[in-house]
């Protein structure tokens, strides 16, 4: 089928009469614009579909099994490893972006339940009016990501240095099965009772985290909740080489206390940071002063950062920032005092100009859609146990070095972040920059006046071809030091390697709920 025949498809209408002929998208533009993501685009689907309700969808999955179609869900759309961009052409994609109610806050009970497409800026701003929070609360890119994406791909960012990632939060899911039938995990799937409790015998909520719905649409969900902590202090350290900061942040790590921690290396921290954070003072001003504990603390801090500027991250140093959370002062200066030990000995403190912003804005606009200089951008990711780091760096930077030459004929560069997952774990994010054109993805998803800013780069399919390349050797080097990964999409090996019984139970799960294979088809490589 064309694209350009889609919208007179005798479908288009049976669509319609589900979810509304406004919530049906036929036009080729809209539907190259939702199957693209960050990184790039599907096969063209048939349609976009905005249903309201898991009846809606459940509607919309039958009709689509009745004509051998295959569906796709699509959160917030700043993923990048292909989780909803279309494998098989003439797919359905439901666009989760009208199921975007919160449902239930129970305050008694301490939880809260909302529709997938609910974001996680949305569902923070809700909560904060009632003095509570998810202890997982989002991933930075939290002003578009949704709460069902991120845990369809599994996420780490707010929350993470203590809670860990964003399926440990998670207490139950409604779900629409690949059969067109709606499942409640939890408690929730219990007679005479309520969504608050997860671990009732064999935990089936865990099976559709992280599956990047290969196993069912998540419609709705239901979070745990906490009080949210009244104060918070921010900290930042300078770390002379990379085994400076791991050493730093594999100590801090231990300690548990963090409820927020990322580190830089100094391409990102003279760039795409530093373009998300300061590029409009006056709005971070603003924001500091909003959250801070007295007009007078705000005034303080904005000094502070007006002072001490950025000048510890404009040399060749890496950063490590972090940020502590307590009911009172007391309590968040202790665990500022105990980080402090811990890091001392590694790398020296600098002014928290960045913790104390991120702080205040902790869902900026998608500005690093583009790099700092209006460069594609894409990051891969590796979660390694601390005493693999040491070894995986050598490797990377060997690749790198292999690469260099190619690199530069390609005009294509390197950074990475890095970060601590709970106690346990480390985070090795590098990322990708290159001259290319724009892509629809860009042009509606990065804000209009930052586009503007940016230079325009040429068509460049020879930096293309060697990112996808070398993108998919360091996720060679990733699997062959034991790393697990996030956000899997159709991107990561999830089952190469995995041991011959899990596989099974893997496609035989597959197979019950979804027979015939139709959901989000490729997704974790099935």
């Amino acid at each position: 089928m064309h694209a350009q025949v889609s919208s007179t498809h005798p479908l288009i209408a049976r669509l319609g009469a589900i979810v509304g002929a406004a919530n049906v998208l036929a036009d080729a533009t809209e539907r190259e614009f939702y199957s693209t993501d960050v990184y790039r685009r599907g096969e063209m689907p048939l349609a976009v579909v905005r249903p309201g309700s898991a009846a809606e969808v459940a509607r919309v999955v039958q009709l689509a099994l009745e004509n051998n179609l295959s569906l796709v869900p699509r959160g917030g759309g700043a993923s990048y490893t292909d989780g909803y961009t279309p494998a098989e052409a003439d797919a359905i994609l439901i666009d989760t972006s009208r199921m975007n109610r919160i449902l239930e806050i129970n305050e008694t009970d301490m939880y809260v339940t909302v529709q997938s497409g609910v974001t996680w800026a949305a569902l923070n701003d809700a909560l904060k009016a009632k003095g509570l929070r998810t202890p997982f609360y989002g991933p930075f890119s939290g002003i578009a990501a949704t709460v069902g994406g991120s845990l369809s791909q599994n996420s780490v960012s707010w929350g993470t240095g203590v809670f860990g990632v964003s399926a440990e939060s998670v207490l139950g899911f409604e779900v629409v099965l690949g059969n067109g039938q709606i499942l409640h995990t939890g408690t929730w799937g219990s007679a005479n009772s309520v969504p608050f409790f997860r671990h009732y015998g064999p935990d089936l909520t865990g099976l559709f985290t992280g599956d990047t719905a290969a196993f069912g649409i998540k419609t709705a969900v239901t979070l745990r909740l906490i009080k949210r902590p009244a104060e918070f202090l921010g900290l930042s350290f300078g770390f002379k080489d990379f085994e400076s900061l791991a050493a730093g942040m594999t100590a801090a790590a231990k300690e548990g206390l963090n409820t927020i921690n990322f580190g830089l290396d100094p391409r990102l921290q003279g760039g795409q940071l530093g373009k998300a954070t300061v590029s409009d003072g006056l709005h971070a001003a603003l924001a500091v002063l909003k959250s801070s504990r007295n007009p007078f603390d705000g005034l303080v801090q904005v000094a502070k950062i007006g002072l001490a500027g950025r000048s510890f991250l404009k040399g060749t140093i890496f950063s490590a920032h972090y940020i502590v959370e307590g009911v009172d002062k007391a309590a968040v200066r202790a665990s500022a005092a105990r980080l402090r030990d811990v890091l001392n000995p590694h790398g020296a403190e600098v002014a928290a100009t960045v913790p104390t912003v991120v702080q205040a804005m902790p869902f900026m606009p998608l500005f690093n859609i583009r790099g700092p200089k209006g460069e594609r951008w894409v990051p891969i990711h590796g979660i390694l146990p601390f005493s693999r780091i040491a070894a995986f760096r050598k490797d990377l930077q060997a690749y790198y070095a292999a690469n260099a030459e190619r690199m530069r004929a390609g005009k294509v560069e390197y950074g990475a972040m890095f970060m601590t997952v709970s106690t346990n774990a480390f985070l090795y994010e590098p990322v990708f920059y290159w001259h290319d054109i724009r892509t629809i993805n860009h042009e509606r998803m990065v804000p209009a006046e930052h586009l503007k800013s940016l230079p325009l780069y040429e068509d460049n399919p020879a930096g293309r071809e060697l990112v996808q390349e070398m993108k998919s050797g360091i996720a060679d080097l990733f699997h062959r030091h034991g790393a697990a990964h996030l956000q899997i999409g159709k991107f990561y090996p999830y089952l190469r390697g995995r041991e011959t019984e899990a596989t099974r139970l893997i496609r035989e799960i597959k197979a019950i709920v979804d027979p015939q294979r139709k959901m989000n088809p490729g997704a974790l490589g099935l």
